[in-house]
Order: C-alpha cells, then structure tokens, then sequence
C-alpha cells in the first residue's frame, strides 16, 4: 500500500469507530507520527492534507521541523510527544505547538521559565503514569489535581488536558477508562481542559471509544522505515 492509501485507510477506521461511539470527526485530532522518518515523509502528507505530527526526540525533530518549514508554507504543527529531558526544553518549545508529556515537576518548572515570555502559551498534556510503580514516568492520578494546580500557574503554559498511554499486555478498557476518569477529574478544576492525548496504532478505535480527542498514530500510516 502506498503512504495516501494507508492514511486513507486509517482515517476511514477513525470514521468508523467515530460513528460507533456518536462522536463526530471534528472533536478527533490525527496527529501522524513521523519519528525514525525523513523530512520528506511529512512534505507528502502536509500534500495529502496532514498538518499535525508528532516526535519524541529532538535531536530528530529540531533540524527536521527546520527543514519542513523551509519547504513549505502550507501551515502545520508539531506536537511533542516523547520524554522531555529538561536540558532539551529551549528547543523544544522553539518548534513545537505542543508537549504531551508533561511529566514531573522539574519539567514543568523548566516549561514554565522557558515560555515565560512567549507570545503564544505552549499547549501541554499532562502524562498520566497508569501502573502502580511511581518509578514510571507520568503523574499519578491521584495527584493530579495538585500537579495541574501548579501548571496553571505558569502563564506561557497552556493546559488541554491529558496524556496517557495503555499497556497493551493488559486490558486496555481499563487503562482508557483510567485516563478517562482523570480527564473527568481535571474538568472539575479547569473546564477548558478537556482533550485526552491517546490512542496509537494498535489500539486507536478503543482510545476513540474513550473519549480520546488526539491520536497519536506512526506505523499504520508512515510504514515501516526503509
């Protein structure tokens, strides 16, 4: 299958399980993963319609972001969405719209001291780290309101929600609903912050029934690297 013909037919699925679930296309995001992927690789899709796609290291994302905007003019974000070593933030937020993987305080402190002046607030997600081990990487749910607290008191931070991630050896029903009540939980302390980062290839129409409004989708689209 050609890269236009597996985008169709992943946004045909994403249609679908919309339908299924009385949801309507407009409310869900398709962010294409373009990680281990040339720079021209997001040239094709920005041609086929595509303006989100997301990276998780920036080593990777800084230069290719660079050279995406020097080719095109067609308008297109770039959403982070890997783990955020704090050293790696200034550059970070000087190409992405986006951070799904707010994950712990010194991040956020580093977030915060880094767009304190930006003009547009950086739109963040908030990880959830959804097993029982507080050595994963994420905010546990039950200390997710006091964490959101503090990053609505960054100015040049713009909370939209949650991130998280379903183990795929488990029953994902359960890991969705998880990230679903946290959603619903952080509704009561910020209405506006009602997006769910979540969804990927293998598991993206159950995400959907969730109530996931950003998916976060790479090899079901982009194929495996050549």
């Amino acid at each position: 299958m050609s890269l236009a013909e597996r985008l169709a037919a992943i946004q045909q699925r994403i249609a679908v399980a919309a339908t299924a679930s009385n949801r309507s296309l407009e409310t869900i995001k398709l962010i294409v993963v373009t990680k281990n992927h040339p720079a021209q690789l997001a040239l094709d899709l920005l041609s086929l319609g595509m303006r989100d796609f997301g990276e998780n290291r920036d080593q990777e994302a800084a230069p290719k972001s660079e050279e995406v905007r020097s080719k095109s003019s067609i308008e297109h974000r770039w959403h982070f969405i890997g783990q955020l070593q704090s050293n790696k933030v200034k550059s970070v937020v000087s190409y992405a719209d986006s951070v799904h993987s707010l994950d712990r305080q010194s991040l956020l402190d580093a977030l915060g001291k880094a767009t304190a002046d930006r003009a547009k607030p950086l739109d963040v997600f908030i990880q959830l780290n959804l097993t029982d081990d507080p050595g994963r990487g994420g905010i546990q749910p039950g200390s997710l309101l006091p964490f959101a607290e503090n990053v609505l008191t960054h100015p040049g931070l713009n909370l939209r929600g949650v991130m998280g991630v379903a183990a795929l050896d488990q029953e994902l029903d359960r890991d969705f609903s998880d990230i679903r009540a946290a959603s619903e939980a952080l509704k009561t302390l910020r209405p506006e912050a009602d997006q769910i980062s979540a969804g990927m290839s293998e598991d993206f129409e159950t995400a959907i029934g969730y109530g996931a409004t950003h998916l976060r989708i790479g090899s079901a689209i982009t194929g495996k690297r050549q």
